[in-house]
């Protein structure tokens, strides 16, 4: 276990260089990945199965203790990312698959990455985690309505369709888990160091399989693409942010909102992109998926040096727990 847990923590350090070669060498030879699109939706099941083993009911009573801002940053989640991708979509004059990715990207809940970001930079973990829970269990029904009103007037969108997809991928492996980890915990948390290995070699495999089947889309208007992407995250951390400030939240809570505003589970937008549009929609999540790794830990790396008012207390989980 010493060094799984050893290969976790070098993946998990270099996950954004991994997955950033990974996308290079799909680029370069793209027929050698272009089918693995197929395996997209059963890559994210099973990453979002360990995802629910990750979790405990105890993980939920921070919407007991203090709902108002779990509430703020679910909603904020919900309406800045959607509304940010569409906006900037429209500003730079993308495609009407490229904005339905934008916007897909805008409209899926929170990823496990933002849990270890908050956690790096002092934030209030246990706020990060109760977002990140509660975003996924409302995706099936407000990813679908996001998507149908913002893209619904450009491209035909089956809403019950994308619910169903995101009951299978998302909702079942995460209830599943989360029953395995009340039922058995000890077996569970003897895997518990090895699901950050299968997140990172999952979410590779998403990106190289998108970026295969894509390739000439990229090459074309790649620039175009990676400027609205980090646009959509910078936007998203800082506005993130300050709503939590604006409503005056402490601190802790206002880094635990910029991460969960800001990084997406673009794992999922890719495979809803893939499923239900075609490859070059998955394009945004693709990008997004390498670059809000790298600006998330460039600023959890920036808060971590700055010391949080003597006042606050920040509630912290292990890093291993939430990779």
């Amino acid at each position: 276990m010493d060094r799984i847990r050893t290969v976790s923590a070098f993946v998990g350090r270099w996950f954004a260089v991994i997955v950033l070669a990974a996308g290079a060498l799909a680029l370069a030879v793209p027929d050698a990945f272009s089918g693995l699109t197929v395996a997209i939706p059963w890559l994210l099941a099973v990453i979002m199965l360990g995802m629910g083993m990750t979790l405990r009911p105890v993980d939920f009573a921070i919407i007991a203790r203090r709902p108002w801002a779990l509430l703020l940053g679910v909603a904020a989640q919900f309406f800045v990312m959607p509304l940010l991708g569409f906006g900037i979509a429209v500003a730079l004059g993308l495609s009407p698959m490229l904005t339905a990715g934008m916007i897909l990207v805008g409209s899926v809940p929170g990823g496990t990455a933002s849990n270890v970001m908050v956690y790096l930079s002092k934030g209030d973990t246990a706020l990060s985690v109760a977002m990140t829970s509660v975003s996924t269990l409302l995706a099936p029904v407000l990813t679908p309505l996001l998507v149908l009103v913002l893209v619904g007037e450009s491209l035909p969108v089956n809403a019950g369709a994308l619910f169903v997809s995101i009951v299978q991928i998302v909702l079942v492996p995460v209830v599943i888990g989360l029953v395995l980890r009340m039922i058995v915990p000890r077996l569970v948390e003897r895997f518990l160091d090895v699901l950050p290995l299968l997140s990172v070699a999952g979410i590779t495999v998403v990106v190289a399989a998108v970026i295969a089947a894509s390739a000439s889309t990229l090459l074309s208007i790649g620039v175009l693409v990676v400027v609205a992407v980090i646009l959509h995250n910078s936007l998203g951390l800082t506005l993130g942010y300050y709503i939590g400030r604006l409503f005056g939240l402490p601190v802790a809570s206002r880094r635990a909102l910029s991460f969960e505003v800001g990084m997406q589970n673009s794992g999922l937008a890719a495979a809803l992109a893939v499923a239900h549009f075609n490859p070059v929609a998955a394009l945004p999540a693709a990008i997004f998926s390498v670059w809000h790794n790298v600006s998330g830990s460039v600023l959890a790396s920036y808060w971590a040096r700055k010391d949080l008012p003597s006042d606050e207390v920040s509630e912290s989980l292990p890093v291993t727990a939430r990779a």
